[in-house]
């Protein structure tokens, strides 16, 4: 019977390893010894899983390496962030392969979730597993299966999406095939080979980078011509094969960062990709472009920048999460603030007590609040709730990132 390690149980590991635990038996391991503890009293301070989600099956959480020493299959869900100089930073999962080699046994078999670049996983993480002194493909064996979980997404979640997967020789392909099938509902798709597999998750994520990037283009083009970029853009998905993105910030930790793996491993087999790199840089811009925005229109509604009270609704780098890694909502507040602006801070997703960013923020509105300019960066559904207008002061104004709010000669938007 199968023994199952997950290591890393955040965003995409939890998940993983709840849905698993319904069919396997499971042990769930995280370096965060705050994060397993409060596993094992069934908190889950992302609030992806519930309580009853995590009581409703049988899992064990540890914060002790060994403790996976028994298990057969490892699955690992660390994060692949970047450098300051926007290069691959494989720290997070190099040490979560050191520690898996340090346990491995004879048949066992490795996956991994990451994102990489193709061919890290043969390159980078195998290696690493053969310190065991164990021999790749005769006494352990490797799989790659990339996450797609969509965070914050009700609709589209673990069990409805498809899955692809790939190893390192056809047995093991089977295995893992059967082992993700078993516990999902959509589709699992074999792919020819682990590199395809790399290559296709950075290629998902690149193609979205790319087209929010083109609408963002159009919504600094169009701001110049005095046209509506929403309603633009509402028009043209009239036709049956338009698709339809919307302008804004572009953060987290898929889309702002899966392209710069995949032009880092281009470039080192000497391809410069012009239309990836074009699509990263003008969605970089966005946070200056709208800053700059935002403090021309203080200008022109003869607003006292050094007296200007600004509210930011929304600090997460995507709707109705809590999620705050790489949010360009983040970069932008920093931008205002800079410019010497008195800004705050209101995500209701978000803890008050928030440290990896020192800006003030409220954990409530407050009718006798009233603001020069209100930014709406993140859509929230709670933000529904909320007639911005109604806390503005005389000359103030709302900005609208989203076309969240309905029109108004008083918000303009991006």
């Amino acid at each position: 019977m199968n023994l199952i390690g997950v290591i890393g149980l955040g965003y995409v590991g939890l998940p993983l390893a709840i849905n698993l635990a319904s069919k396997y038996k499971v042990f769930g391991y995280d370096v965060n010894s705050k994060r397993v503890n409060d596993l094992k009293l069934g908190i889950d301070e992302t609030k992806i899983i519930s309580r009853k989600e995590i009581r409703n099956v049988e899992i064990k959480f540890f914060g002790t390496p060994e403790s996976l020493k028994d298990c057969n299959i490892y699955i690992v869900t660390v994060p692949t962030p970047l450098k300051k100089n926007y290069s691959p930073d494989f720290s997070y999962i190099e040490r979560a392969t050191a520690t898996v080699s340090k346990i491995l046994n004879k048949g066992d078999i490795v996956v991994y979730e990451s994102t990489v670049y193709p061919g890290a996983t043969e390159e980078i993480c195998i290696p690493i597993l053969e310190k065991s002194s164990l021999v790749f493909n005769k006494d352990f064996y490797v799989g790659y299966s990339p996450e797609r979980i969509n965070i914050g997404d009700s609709k589209n979640t673990f069990k409805k999406i498809s899955k692809i997967v790939s190893a390192s020789n056809k047995s093991t392909l089977d295995i893992l095939f059967n082992l993700y099938q078993s516990v999902i509902d959509a589709k699992v798709y074999k792919v020819p080979s682990i590199k395809i597999a790399e290559a296709a998750k950075v290629v998902e994520n690149a193609q979205r980078d790319i087209n929010i990037a083109f609408v963002n283009e159009l919504a600094m083009m169009f701001s110049k011509m005095k046209i509506d970029t929403n309603e633009v853009l509402k028009a043209a998905s009239t036709k049956w094969n338009f698709l339809n993105f919307r302008p804004g910030l572009v953060g987290g930790h898929c889309i702002g960062i899966d392209p710069y793996y995949l032009l880092h491993k281009s470039k080192e087999h000497g391809y410069n990709p012009m239309l990836i790199y074009s699509a990263r840089m003008v969605n970089e811009e966005v946070p200056a472009y709208i800053a700059h925005e935002i403090l021309k229109k203080i200008n022109f509604h003869d607003i006292d920048m050094s007296r200007a009270k600004v509210l930011l609704l929304g600090i997460t780098f995507k709707e109705n999460i809590s999620d705050i890694r790489n949010s360009k909502a983040i970069e932008l507040a920093k931008i205002l603030k800079d410019a010497g602006l008195d800004l705050t801070i209101y995500d209701p997703h978000v803890k008050k007590n928030e440290k990896s960013f020192e800006m003030k923020k409220i954990s409530k509105f407050s009718i006798k609040s009233k603001y020069d300019v209100i930014i709406l960066a993140v859509k929230h559904t709670h933000f529904l709730k909320i007639s911005p207008i109604k806390f503005l002061k005389k000359n103030g104004f709302v900005y609208d990132l989203k076309g969240f709010f309905e029109r108004h000669k008083r918000i303009y938007r991006f």
